[in-house]
């Protein structure tokens, strides 16, 4: 039986609080205890990773599975790999010789509480403790052809021509102007690519066929793209208490953002078409994509 059959009448509000709860106990159990040694290392660990946050990659992944039928415990490995990915590189992207923000999720930034050589060690650590994810997933095991395209997903959205590849050009362009086709490049590197990976490994342990892919790989664009200019806004205007940094850090450091090149309508239009070029796609796809529907809402339409 289908663990889904557990949620017969909720809504997505109700069953998203329960994938939160899941992947944290996933990636709580993946991870060192704090007295494991090297202690400071695998505190900073943890406190990358368990600090809060509304894991939002995982959700995509576990609504994508809902829309496709695939059981959660087929996408606990690949949804707990891309949000400690998505960990690591947060604990990186603060640091003073990157984005040096002293606040995350409302809290002091690793570098700030276990110092700047500890917080490299547990960003590097946290990659690696990533993949074991996937590789020694009991769901997985036995499925050695899944387990090796999801590692080569992730990776691919991971490195340099994925997520590291779009910090790498969102720093240099920090004090140009870029033209839009430029920054929505580095924005579905930057963001999208960790998205679009939560959302095509759903579709790969669903075993879907190139034209479902297909169709998933057009939504997963549009609602990445979409999910990093709502960023940019909230930057502006959002509260330093409800976004967990600092508001207008994005223009203190100079960092190439939708409403800073093209200003703030502009930003809001672009995100609003590609929010409604989502929404389409997903027209699609039935009702068991509901979840899906209710999840774009949620991260567009949102105030964090």
């Amino acid at each position: 039986m289908s663990e889904y059959s557990a949620f017969e009448g909720q809504t997505f509000a109700h069953r998203m609080t329960l994938y939160q709860q899941r992947i944290e106990r996933c990636m709580d159990v993946a991870l060192a205890t704090d007295e494991t040694a090297p202690q400071p290392l695998h505190q900073a660990m943890r406190y990358a990773v368990l600090n809060g946050g509304k894991r939002i990659r995982p959700l995509f992944c576990y609504a994508t599975a809902e829309a496709l039928g695939v059981d959660p415990v087929m996408v606990d490995a690949p949804a707990a790999c891309i949000e400690m990915i998505h960990a690591f590189s947060l604990v990186h992207d603060d640091l003073p010789a990157m984005d040096d923000d002293d606040l995350r999720r409302g809290v002091p930034t690793a570098h700030v509480a276990f110092g700047e050589a500890v917080a490299i060690l547990a960003g590097d650590a946290l990659q690696m403790q990533a993949f074991h994810l996937i590789t020694r997933s009991p769901a997985l095991v036995d499925k050695p052809a899944l387990q090796v395209a999801l590692i080569d997903l992730i990776a691919d959205a991971a490195g340099s021509m994925g997520m590291t590849g779009g910090q790498a050009m969102d720093i240099a362009a920090e004090g140009r102007n870029l033209e839009r086709e430029e920054l929505e490049t580095m924005f579905a590197m930057k963001t999208g690519c960790l998205i679009r990976a939560s959302i095509l490994g759903a579709c790969l342990c669903a075993g879907v066929g190139d034209v479902t892919m297909q169709a998933y790989d057009r939504y997963s664009r549009a609602i990445g793209l979409a999910f990093q200019i709502k960023d940019d806004v909230l930057d502006e205007e959002g509260e330093t208490a409800i976004i967990g940094k600092p508001q207008g850090s994005d223009r203190e450091h100079g960092k190439a953002t939708y409403p800073s090149l093209f200003g703030m309508d502009q930003a809001k239009a672009r995100c609003e078409e590609l929010y409604q070029e989502a929404l389409s796609v997903l027209d699609h796809q039935g009702e068991t994509a509901e979840g899906l529907r209710w999840l774009s809402r949620y991260v567009i339409k949102r105030d964090f």
